[in-house]
This record gives C-alpha cells, structure tokens and sequence, in this order.
C-alpha cells in the first residue's frame, strides 16, 4: 500500500526546502499537483506493476477553493485505506517578513503590505493546520536544523495506525517550541549551571545527567509523569493520533532538559512506542 505525505503550509516557512529534503530521503516528490489529479494518481500508485510506494505532494498557492480541494483530496486517500499524514509549515509573522523582505519575492496572497498578506494567509490556512498530523514551526531553524527534524520525522516508514513520538528538550530563554502537544517545565529541579565544573557541560555527559537524575524530586517526577504516559499515550493511539511530541523545559536548554528528555524517552520506549530525542537548544 502506498504510503503519502502532503506539505503544506504558510509561504515562506520552507515547503520548497522540505520538498528537496524529502526527495533526498527517498520520497517521490510532486510539487504544485492540483488536488484533483491527486486521486487519479492514487489510482495509477496503486496498480500492478507500481515500484514506488512513498508519494510527497507539496501544495502549492491558491484560494479557499484549494484549501478546500486539498481536503477533499486528503479525505479520499485516506478513505481509500492509504497512510497519509500531512505535514503545516508555520513560522511567526516577523521571520516571514523578514525572509521575503530579504529575497525580495511578492507573497502569493494580495493584501495590503507584506504583514498583511502574511496574516491573510495564515487565517485561509487556520482549519488545515487544525487538522494537520504535524505543525513544525520553522522559526528558528536553519536549512540544516530543518533537514534533521525531517530526517526525524520521515526517513523511516512505520506501520499504518501506529503513533510516532517525539522528546524534544528546550529553554524557555530561547522561547517555547510551538510544534509541540505537551509542554512540562523541570526548572524546579537543581541548575548544573551553577556548578563549575558541569557548567560547561551538556545533560547528555554523565556528570550533568547523573547530577540531575540523582535528585529526590526528578526521580518522583519521573515516575509520576511515566505514570501519565502509561495512560495517555495507548489513549491517544486508540483516538487515531498519529503523533504526539512532547517537550521538557529549563532555563536554557543544555542541562536539566536534555537529561530529563533522555530518561524520558527511555521510560517510554518500556511501554511499547519508539520516540525520537531532538535537543532542540543544546548547542546554544
């Protein structure tokens, strides 16, 4: 059965540099199809002798009616028994504005200045990023940051019905990651910062991770918050959640998160799911 990915999302968030990313992974990669061929290559896909089996579609610019056909057309896949997932491209007004400020390209949707062709779009795309699989918010990340998280994401296939994870570490200095379901704070525990000789050290050395892991309050926190997972996440499964990212705070991103992530992660991996780990600030 083949398998298909639609990216979508705000102009300027990166679709065309997602697409080469993709196409490097092994996808089939279609830019601009017009949603309704999308179910007459479904058909061509599907029938004997077909040697390709992960389909990208990149859509491209276009009105309400689009927005609206490119529903219709992930609905028939998906009625069709396929796995499809749709990926939203977002990133805030300001970086937008900045990248087409800095290559001089007109925005796609006319409106009053950049700023308002920017919100104008994100308002016709609202209901699509609703019901995307994945929001994966380009901020602050570089061509090769944004590379890696798809490599993440897609550069493996699992089994239809099945729910991808993800752990990402963060620092609240930086700003919260806004691609992700479920955001806990472990600031409360003990700062490595402040102690000399770990300061210069990430949560993935030893020395940081055991100072971390050895407090009273991060192995209560750990169990509590397994406790909670060991619930949620068979119950997100069974609603047909095809992805849930979890983030864990500090301050900057480096210690205390990044080996709270780690040992999180590996508490999930106990209860049957495979998350990915992306220390989104550990090198800041």
């Amino acid at each position: 059965m083949a398998e298909y990915l639609i990216v979508t999302g705000l102009s300027g968030a990166g679709r065309s540099s997602a697409a080469a990313d993709l196409e490097d992974l092994g996808w089939f990669v279609i830019d601009n199809l017009p949603p309704a061929l999308v179910g007459k290559l479904s058909e061509l896909t599907s029938g004997p002798g077909a040697d390709l089996d992960r389909f990208c579609f990149v859509a491209g610019r276009g009105g309400a009616d689009t927005v609206g056909e490119w529903s219709s057309a992930v609905a028939s896949l998906r009625s069709s028994g396929a796995r499809v997932r749709v990926l939203f491209l977002d990133a805030s007004d300001d970086v937008l504005v900045r990248r087409f400020e800095g290559t001089r390209r007109r925005h796609p949707v006319e409106a009053d200045g950049v700023l308002g062709a920017i919100r104008s779009e994100r308002q016709l795309l609202g209901p699509t990023r609703d019901d995307a699989d994945f929001v994966l918010d380009t901020s602050v990340l570089n061509v090769h940051e944004l590379r890696s998280r798809l490599v993440e994401l897609f550069s493996g296939s699992e089994a239809a019905g099945s729910m991808e994870t993800s752990v990402v570490s963060f620092g609240y200095k930086h700003g919260i990651p806004l691609d992700v379901d479920l955001v806990l704070d472990c600031r409360f525990l003990p700062n490595p910062h402040w102690v000399p000789a770990l300061r210069e050290h990430t949560g993935l050395d030893e020395d940081v991770r055991r100072y971390v892991l050895d407090q009273p309050e991060a192995d209560e926190f750990l169990a509590r918050l397994e406790d909670l997972l060991a619930f949620l996440l068979p119950a997100y499964a069974r609603e047909g959640k095809s992805y849930l990212s979890i983030a864990i705070g500090c301050t900057g991103g480096r210690h205390r998160s990044v080996a709270v992530a780690e040992e999180l992660a590996s508490r999930i991996r106990r209860h049957g799911f495979g998350p990915v780990v992306h220390h989104r600030d550990i090198e800041r």
